[in-house]
């Protein structure tokens, strides 16, 4: 049995929470919306009332937040989140962030507080299976003791350093949105020429779109659009691309990249799911 913290309880946090604990686990949970923490307690998860709290007892920290920025407030806030820490605890900071804010939030941690840099690819589906891709980036050794752990959350690929977990998650992700860009295009053309969408469903699913369109028809994921711009735009600029607004002309080294965060930016529902650009149904 572990003590795990684990910060942040949005969708995906809940659903880490909810895994770990019916692994046998002993979780802390916290959240800056306490509400969204309280349903956990009836699962058996201790809700604190300040990150400080849910991290005394911890082996294992993990963050789940919306961006560095949040990460950051959470762990070096007025909170004393650090001061905290057990000794020998690890923080593993599972949020979506750009390499080069993984590598600040590193650089203001003790060299006491062992860090992995460990964002995951797959949604609240993949959390309730145990079939999450976890990129880990930072010490083998500090892979090693956090893996008991993570490896109930799915499947642990070793990327490097810290800072290589957060770049190939970008990565991934930017396959994910522009697949699912290009299946949105496929499918307007299908309609222009009177293609049931049925019928190009099920011919693109052997092609190189099936992805996109099983991520399009999986029940249970969640990546909120505005959260798949804000990696969007992480992508981007650690790329080298001009920072992107609606009206940003397409950047020759990333045109598709960009003209599918256009797409994701125009959307009128940004707390939506990405697969809600694509209608399956004939219009």
């Amino acid at each position: 049995m572990t003590d795990i913290a684990v910060l942040g309880t949005g969708r995906m946090g809940t659903a880490v929470a909810r895994r770990l604990l019916a692994g046998g686990n002993r979780v802390s949970v916290w959240n800056r919306t306490p509400t969204k923490a309280r349903a956990l307690a009836a699962a058996g998860a201790h809700v604190a009332t300040t990150p400080a709290a849910a991290v005394a007892r911890a082996d294992l920290v993990l963050t789940l937040l919306t961006d560095a920025a949040a990460v950051e407030a959470t762990l070096f806030g007025a909170d004393s989140t650090l001061a905290a820490l057990r000794s020998g605890a690890i923080v593993v900071q599972m949020s979506t962030i750009a390499p080069d804010e993984m590598s600040r939030i590193a650089a203001r941690l003790p060299a006491s507080v062992p860090l992995l840099d460990a964002p995951v690819g797959g949604s609240v589906d993949a959390v309730t299976a145990g079939e999450l891709t976890i990129f880990a980036g930072g010490p083998a050794a500090i892979v090693d003791l956090a893996e008991p752990v993570l490896r109930d959350l799915g499947t642990i690929r070793r990327c490097g350093p810290v800072g290589a977990g957060a770049a190939l998650k970008l990565v991934v992700n930017t396959a994910l949105v522009t697949a699912l860009g290009a299946l949105h295009d496929t499918l307007v053309v299908a309609d222009g020429l009177g293609v049931d969408r049925a019928v190009a469903l099920d011919a693109l699913a052997a092609g190189p779109l099936g992805s996109a369109i099983r991520r399009a028809t999986a029940s249970g994921a969640s990546f909120p659009i505005a959260l798949a711009v804000k990696d969007g735009r992480l992508a981007l600029g650690a790329a080298g691309a001009a920072p992107v607004a609606p009206a940003t002309p397409l950047a020759p080294a990333t045109p598709v990249a960009v003209a599918t965060l256009h797409l994701l930016d125009a959307a009128a529902d940004q707390g939506a799911d990405v697969s809600s650009l694509i209608t399956l149904e004939n219009r």
